[in-house]
């Protein structure tokens, strides 16, 4: 994804010299090419995010529209403050990217795990939150985060992600994609969580069910049509996020359809609110929380038995 991101950013750049990227001494061997051919237009901040979002505010308050990046959790966390006073307070046109969202980074160990980035980020007054679920939608996303005026949060994975759309999708912040609809049970995803979604349909497909998957890129705003129309048509709502339990894609669906009747039942599938001492690539750390397409489907039978009366 971080690299359907820095050329798509990188042709942004080449149209428009308002277009900005503001590091925080990380990322070589990803944006080398945009720092060589657009000095400009790039500035390394340092070892020193709370200055990173400090500099892009300033930036973008004189005219620029600034990309910050840096792995997720220093990207958010580390200056939090700043995202808030100086980038959401003055609706300034900050585009706060995170590669590394959820457990991509993770050998690192939980200092590099971020899991609580969504829920404190759409917390945020003015916050456009995003997480493409595929290197195509990491294209198409960060083209309509420059388009969008004010702060957004772009959340990418690292690094191989496979893409998952068959054709170029039509993107729009704050509107869902449906990849299928299902009248069993309807997968709702976000983020890298895609390819396991469709896997999983696929599985359960196989099996007799009609299965829908969305991609819900934009988590903040949620698309409540998508939400409200996948609860009155499915028997039953899952929905996956390499992500917290707490606050992020789960809490927004719930909020969304606890104010709503008539509607499919909801499970939530994704990281406890917890940390982790375990250590390991993302494949085997999203397999140890249930997050890989055999977790998922292991979680999801006794919803189909209990809803459908389906055993097997």
């Amino acid at each position: 994804m971080r690299s359907a991101f820095i050329k798509a950013l990188f042709e942004l750049a080449g149209n428009d010299p308002r277009i900005c990227l503001v590091v925080g001494d990380l990322g070589y061997s990803v944006v080398e090419k945009f720092a060589g051919t657009y000095p400009k237009q790039f500035v390394n901040a340092g070892v020193a995010e709370q200055d990173m979002v400090g500099i892009a505010a300033g930036m973008a308050l004189s005219g620029k529209i600034v990309f910050t990046y840096s792995i997720a959790n220093f990207a958010t966390l580390r200056c939090l403050e700043q995202i808030r006073n100086d980038v959401c307070y003055h609706g300034a046109n900050v585009k706060v990217v995170a590669v590394g969202g959820g457990l991509a980074y993770g050998g690192l160990g939980m200092s590099h795990h971020a899991t609580e980035d969504i829920a404190i980020l759409r917390a945020l007054p003015g916050m456009v939150v995003v997480a493409p679920g595929d290197p195509i939608e990491a294209q198409l996303a960060t083209h309509a985060v420059a388009e969008h005026r004010g702060p957004c949060y772009l959340r990418l994975g690292k690094a191989g992600e496979p893409t998952v759309h068959k054709a170029i999708p039509e993107f729009r912040l704050g509107s869902a994609i449906w990849l299928r609809r299902g009248r069993d049970m309807t997968l709702i995803s976000t983020g890298g969580m895609l390819e396991s979604a469709v896997a999983v349909a696929d599985a359960l497909e196989r099996r007799g069910l009609a299965v829908g998957v969305v991609s819900m890129h934009t988590v903040s705003p949620i698309d409540v049509e998508a939400v409200m129309s996948a609860a009155r048509t499915s028997k039953q709502l899952v929905t996956l996020e390499e992500h917290s339990i707490v606050g992020g894609l789960g809490s927004a669906v719930a909020e969304v359809i606890s104010e709503q009747s008539g509607h499919a039942s909801l499970t939530r599938l994704g990281l406890p609110p917890s940390f982790t001492s375990a250590i390991g690539d993302q494949k085997y750390l999203k397999g140890l929380h249930g997050l890989d397409p055999e977790g998922i489907l292991r979680a999801i039978s006794p919803l189909l038995e209990r809803a459908l009366g389906l055993v097997g």
